[in-house]
């Protein structure tokens, strides 16, 4: 078994950590190949209504291994199809209903951008750094950054980020919209799986459904009108689970407590209640 990148499930939680640090994680194709795999896997199980993805030792990722493409004998025709290996495990990870959160420390380059934005939630820590590089060996962007960047930042600052040297601290990927929130380096394995947790204990079905939804747009382009069918088939499923049906019926009552509860004098109570 390959352990380029480690791979563990617990309470529903899948947790996918990269673990080649004395190589900053960059990615291998041992590691490409075991990161397809490990999506087709964690899309077909059922225990699985999460993914928590991290990253071992000082960086999360810095992108591809460099120093194993410069031995690669026929050259571009193995790094495109590395390249397509990795495609298709992030295709599946966009498009699969269960949520990602991602933990990101340390430098966060090239293709790890586009790992890093295979997750649905982004919370990085204090010190992590974000930055292209491509350029500066002569590469153009893969691992979806040319899609998944200017999807999280806009087109303008993708520009920015991919033609010059620029590195965003994690505040300025935080004021970028490239991450959610920035949290101490020492807190960030702990809230992340938080984040996972309270993902698995609620709705699962239905955050899984609602990633689903949103990215299916930006996956693969359709009209909205066909958006507006999908959601309204999916709803439609969603309300006839057992889950749905409980919590609903949990919200009605707490409804009709609450409207019993009110007095003619203060009617806006229970609206107020409500939102809450």
């Amino acid at each position: 078994m390959s352990d380029s990148i480690l791979f563990e499930v617990d309470g529903g939680i899948a947790h996918v950590t990269l673990n080649r640090p004395t190589r900053l994680n960059a990615i291998n194709d041992e590691a490409a190949y075991r990161w397809r795999d490990l999506a087709a896997e964690i899309a077909e199980r059922d225990d699985i209504a999460a993914v928590l993805l991290d990253a071992a030792g000082p960086a999360f990722c810095a992108g591809g291994d460099v120093a194993a493409m410069a031995g690669f004998a026929e050259g571009g025709s193995t790094i495109a199809g590395l390249a397509d290996v990795i495609h298709t495990g992030h295709a599946t990870f966009s498009t699969m209903p269960k949520p990602i959160v991602a933990a990101v420390q340390g430098a966060v380059a090239g293709g790890g951008l586009g790992f890093m934005l295979t997750a649905d939630y982004i919370v990085a820590g204090e010190a992590a750094t974000f930055t292209s590089k491509y350029a500066d060996i002569g590469l153009t962007p893969d691992c979806g950054v040319s899609t998944l960047l200017p999807e999280a930042i806009g087109a303008r600052r993708a520009l920015e980020l991919t033609l010059t040297s620029r590195r965003l601290s994690a505040q300025d990927a935080l004021g970028w919209g490239l991450v959610n929130e920035v949290t101490t380096d020492a807190a960030l394995s702990t809230h992340a799986r938080e984040i996972a947790a309270s993902w698995v204990e609620g709705a699962a079905a239905a955050f899984g459904q609602a990633k689903r939804l949103i990215r299916a747009g930006t996956v693969a382009p359709r009209s909205y009108q066909d958006a507006l069918d999908d959601e309204a088939r999916t709803i439609g499923a969603a309300f006839e689970t057992p889950e749905a049906a409980a919590r609903i019926a949990a919200f009605a009552a707490r409804s009709s407590r609450r409207a019993t509860a009110s007095t003619p004098e203060n009617p806006e109570n229970t609206a107020a209640q409500e939102a809450q």
